[in-house]
């Protein structure tokens, strides 16, 4: 099929699948008034292609075929470095909100490319067959996809085997002659409702108890028994002049519930080996994480420039401790992006050649953005000022007994409005206040992995044989 047009990804989606929002099944999520902004966002990644401005780096050429860069497998560092220019870019086009419908996605294929192959030697099957098979029909198809990972867990003190329930980790109830049947429940499944395929990877390290739970397969969204729960949050209207990030713009979270879902053999990637759990998560994880540390660019800059705009609003770009908190913030943003470039120009291949990013660099970068995006926040805040969230709303300046008035009174420096300065500070409100500034806030900390996981992630890849044979050097120690 070759690259699609944003109308077709759109159309694609018309396709009888299960959505259920506040309670109510979803007839069409295309024109569903909340789930359609998740659509039309998630459009970005296909408008990029037909952009001439973006399409040299959406699009890949090889032997004759033009397909989606996103699913370029990385055969070198500049590969790493264009996928993540790539990612960048359709998050700053999304004004912060990365459009993930493909980016997950392909992450996601490009570990199962590597472990399929692992499992595939010891244990002499096929599966590096079928994620190649998958991948071509994704590729070739120019599908959107999702990934559900996160298993709902309940006991979080037990492993998949001893669960008050069974079903707190999806699992395999059935095994047929011609695939499998699965059930359980995946939470913090991203862009679901707007997707065409739903990847399904274990969330953990597995004992061989937990063979069950060991399972790795794809779906069509529209597959019988897959029933996605889309979460209310941010869904409330609003229009561009209160919220000119979000407005428009939204990504819809699910819990992705499989009610005895069949899944044919060519999809399934893992079902029973449980020993490769883990390093299908990891193998995921060190893929994605430098997509999202990609995708936070645009909201780092966007801090920086906040502060800028409402420090030359506010006529304080002079004071000491305005500059200071400047200082910090640029110091904070180009440190991510240094990192980022370095897990690429440390990357390295498998034994076949698929790059992967440096999973120190990787963990050190999403470490780096996560524990300090708070304090990032706070500068930001303080420069802009209070009326974030005592400011009038758009229907005040529409209004002739007060609008001339709120232009006047509310005005900064010399040459600043009132409207003018609202709306920067709308801008503002929207990214760090409102319900879009706390999805950001929340994401930061649990999207892509705790701060306790990167940490320990940091200390597992770090090699203490250079640093530790120099301290016995320096300590006279043989």
């Amino acid at each position: 099929m070759g690259l699609r047009t944003p109308q077709q990804y759109v159309d694609s989606l018309k396709d009888g699948r299960t959505v259920y929002y506040r309670g109510e099944k979803v007839d069409d999520v295309t024109t569903h008034p909340v789930i359609k902004k998740g659509v039309k966002h998630a459009c970005t990644d296909y408008e990029m292609a037909e952009n001439p401005a973006t399409r040299d780096l959406a699009v890949v050429t090889e032997n004759g075929e033009l397909y989606s860069r996103f699913f370029k497998l990385p055969a070198n560092v500049e590969d790493l470095l264009l996928r993540s220019k790539l990612i960048e870019t359709s998050t700053a086009i999304g004004k912060t909100l990365v459009p993930l419908v493909k980016e997950i996605g392909t992450d996601s294929l490009f570990a199962l490319h590597r472990i399929s192959r692992q499992m595939d030697q010891k244990y002499e099957g096929d599966y590096f067959k079928r994620v190649q098979a998958f991948y071509r029909h994704c590729r070739d198809n120019d599908l959107t996809m999702s990934v559900a990972q996160t298993d709902v867990k309940g006991d979080r003190a037990a492993g998949p085997s001893n669960q008050p329930s069974p079903d707190y980790y999806v699992r395999i109830v059935d095994r047929r002659p011609d695939g499998i049947v699965v059930r359980g429940a995946k939470v913090h499944t991203s862009c679901t409702p707007n997707t065409n395929e739903l990847i399904v990877l274990p969330t953990r390290a597995m004992a061989e108890a937990d063979a069950d739970y060991a399972v790795a397969f794809a779906v069509p969204v529209n597959t019988p028994g897959v029933k996605l729960v889309a979460s209310p949050y941010g869904g409330a209207p609003k229009n561009e002049f209160d919220a000119p990030l979000s407005a428009e713009r939204k990504m819809v979270e699910t819990i992705t519930i499989f009610d005895d879902v069949f899944v044919p053999t060519e999809r399934v990637f893992m079902a029973g080996e449980w020993d490769f759990c883990g390093p299908l998560a990891l193998g995921f994880v060190e893929y994605h994480r430098f997509t999202a540390i990609s995708y936070k660019l645009p909201l780092v800059d966007a801090l920086i420039g906040s502060s800028l705009l409402l420090a030359d609003m506010n006529g304080i770009t002079k004071a000491a401790h305005v500059r200071e908190k400047l200082v910090w913030l640029i110091t904070y943003a180009e440190t991510l992006r240094a990192l980022i470039e370095m897990a690429a120009l440390r990357g390295k291949p498998d034994e076949h050649g698929l790059y992967a990013p440096d999973p120190l660099t990787v963990n050190m970068a999403k470490y780096h953005f996560a524990h300090n995006y708070h304090e990032a926040l706070q500068h930001v805040q303080d420069i802009a000022g209070g009326m974030l969230v005592t400011g009038p709303g758009f229907e005040d300046f529409s209004n002739p007994d007060t609008g001339d008035l709120l232009r006047h009174y509310l005005g900064g420096r010399a040459g600043v409005d009132g409207e003018a300065r609202v709306r920067a500070l709308n801008m503002v409100s929207d990214l760090t206040t409102g319900d879009f500034g706390g999805y950001h806030a929340v994401l930061a900390i649990h999207a892509e992995g705790s701060l306790e996981a990167e940490k320990l992630m940091i200390y597992r890849a770090y090699d203490p044989q250079r640093t530790l044979k120099y301290a016995r050097e320096l300590a006279g120690i043989a």
